[in-house]
């Protein structure tokens, strides 16, 4: 179900498990991508809701929220410490895709006692867009849609997820989506990386091309502790193209690795 919650004044909206969350159970936070909202973890509600409880949340400007976007990780991230402490959110796992995975890695760096561990999909210490996408997004979106989907897309999956991606991302703001590409443009956590204390699991598709999992590899060889899961099969959609082996890994992470 949808709820939402009112934090400076706007309406944050957020997807939770439909029967309401379980006391004494794990919380899975998610976090969308640029352009993106809730629906981009459609592959985990039912799966990793049946073990854990689940908040989806489209980030101001996005989906089902009010506002209109940030261009900076670190706003954004306010937003999401804001909302947790709002909410009262008993120290919940973030996990998050791409600008959320930016969001999530800056979050644990700066406010590490707030959650219990991190998830970043598809991320990067920095992440510089292609000029093509941060040029072309305002001018002709529809076709700089087209150019992420198959870009970032594994071949074998884009048939299965092109239309679902393109109908996503073309509800989205196309200044919105300029400020979240913008944000990930802009990134640059390298020394914030290494004050990460909170368990980490890395989460990179073996075929993604618009973060290579060197990337990944690069902040688990500087996280102490962190562990690093390739799916094979997978571009950067990684939750949507193999959400099965996804979804293993991260209920394995939250079972086995966090305790608290």
């Amino acid at each position: 179900m949808i709820k939402a919650q009112t934090v400076d004044g706007l309406k944050i909206a957020y997807r939770m498990n439909d029967g309401g969350w379980v006391e004494g159970r794990k919380m899975l936070f998610f976090v969308h991508g640029s352009g993106g909202d809730h629906t981009n973890w459609e592959y985990q509600y039912r799966d990793l809701g049946a073990d854990f409880n689940i908040l989806a949340v489209d980030l101001p400007g996005h989906g089902q929220s009010e506002g209109k976007g940030e261009q900076e990780v670190a706003k954004y991230v306010e937003w999401m410490r804001k909302l947790i402490e709002s909410l009262k959110l008993p120290k919940p796992v973030l996990i998050g895709h791409s600008l959320g995975a930016a969001v999530s890695l800056t979050f644990a760096a700066r406010y590490g006692s707030l959650i219990s561990g991190i998830i970043p999909v598809g991320g990067g210490v920095k992440m510089p867009v292609n000029s093509l996408i941060l040029d072309g997004i305002k001018k002709d979106t529809a076709s700089v849609i087209s150019l992420i989907v198959k870009f970032a897309v594994a071949k074998e999956n884009r048939e299965r997820l092109a239309e679902c991606l393109t109908k996503g991302l073309s509800a989205a703001d196309p200044e919105v989506m300029y400020g979240d590409f913008l944000s990930c443009d802009r990134l640059d956590i390298t020394e914030e990386i290494s004050r990460i204390r909170v368990p980490a699991l890395l989460v990179c598709g073996e075929d993604d091309k618009m973060t290579p999992p060197a990337l990944s590899q690069f902040m688990k060889d500087r996280i102490p502790g962190a562990k690093l899961a390739l799916i094979p099969r997978a571009g950067h959609f990684v939750m949507m193209e193999n959400p099965e082996a996804f979804n293993e890994a991260v209920r394995e992470f939250v079972k086995k690795d966090l305790t608290t």
